[in-house]
């Protein structure tokens, strides 16, 4: 098995393009050999081609949570299946801890699905005619691990999912979201480093969404996956990223953290998709530090880096005066003007 890089991203997209028709590997060379990127698209769609992905370029950190968002078309689908290799990319390359799976054997391809790479998706995909406790531990048994090991290793995953109890239950007696808890934990059985997710919520409830995303961001608080989630919900996306990229036309048009993509939109159609987003819940107090640490401060309000504006402003708004702020461990690292906050929320909410 090859060695993890530890120096390297946990995935690494490079120049990748997705065009579906016929012979379109030839005709995405053509076209690249005689014009830029902009015009590419447009020679491969004179041929009735579909140019799906276009060009994507970028890197998942180790133990990030990367979340890809656009509107139905966007190619954000197209996207993660190409990185995990589902469809066959048209150029490019895909890196996973530094090896390049686009060039990888067949033989090889299903040895790091078995043991590296988990994948959830929208449908859950559980056979009917297992228990719980068996679909869970089904990637167990590809592997060959022992009945009683896998059984063991199952229902430590279904209590992470809040399922105790439901081992011998057989899907269809299970709601959605108990159907989506197995399909999750099924993922997370072989302990992939890598977590796969293409709109796993989205078939849900709006109640059980919101539930499942929080049960989601503890299990990640727990076990620190490299995670691409697909999801058209910026409200979703906000919630659970790291880093979110946003797509249009198979492009991605902006990378950025989520206080980035909120208030620093590169265009209109990245802006249009936050526009009824309350900006103080997303910008941070560090975005408006004062120069220098003043030598006399009121009694610590309690505020800390990280802290969103409007948070920051509600432990604050009757001082005048610069409070400090503090990192995770309480050590001092600046201040803040309560002036200055309120300014700041409400040039965005304008």
């Amino acid at each position: 098995m090859t060695e993890k890089n530890s120096t390297a991203p946990a995935i690494a997209v490079e120049g990748l393009w997705q065009v579906f028709g016929e012979n379109a590997a030839s005709a995405l060379r053509d076209a690249r050999s005689a014009g830029d990127e902009k015009s590419i698209a447009e020679k491969l769609k004179e041929k009735s081609l579909i140019p799906a992905v276009r060009a994507a370029n970028f890197e998942v950190k180790s133990g990030e949570l990367f979340v890809i968002m656009g509107l139905s078309g966007s190619g954000k689908s197209t996207l993660i299946r190409c990185i995990s290799r589902l469809i066959e990319p048209t150029a490019g390359s895909v890196r996973i801890d530094g090896e390049d799976i686009l060039q990888a054997s067949d033989k090889r391809l299903i040895e790091l699905r078995r043991h590296k790479l988990g994948m959830v998706f929208q449908h859950f995909g559980l056979f009917p005619h297992m228990t719980v406790a068996d679909n869970v531990g089904f990637p167990l048994k590809m592997q060959g691990m022992g009945k009683a090991e896998r059984r063991a290793r199952a229902l430590e995953v279904l209590e992470m999912v809040d399922l105790n109890g439901r081992e011998d239950t057989y899907p269809r007696n299970l709601s959605g979201g108990q159907r989506q808890r197995v399909g999750i934990a099924r993922s997370l059985a072989v302990n992939p480093d890598i977590w796969f997710l293409d709109e796993p919520f989205s078939a849900l409830d709006p109640l059980i969404r919101r539930q499942l995303q929080d049960e989601f961001l503890n299990i990640q608080a727990t076990l620190k996956k490299s995670i691409v989630f697909i999801t058209h919900d910026i409200q979703e996306a906000l919630k659970l990223a790291d880093r979110i990229a946003i797509m249009k036309d198979g492009e991605v048009v902006q990378i950025g953290t989520p206080e980035e993509i909120i208030l620093h939109p590169v265009n209109d159609y990245v802006a249009e998709f936050s526009k009824d987003v309350p900006k103080g819940r997303h910008a941070r107090v560090e975005s408006v530090l004062m120069e220098g640490i003043p030598a006399n401060m009121p009694d610590d309000p309690g505020i800390r880096v990280g802290m969103s504006i409007d948070a920051a402003l509600s432990k604050c708004m009757d001082l005048y005066e610069p409070v400090p702020v503090r990192d995770a461990q309480g050590e001092l690292i600046g201040a803040v003007n309560p002036h200055e906050l309120a300014k700041a929320l409400q040039a965005e909410e304008t």
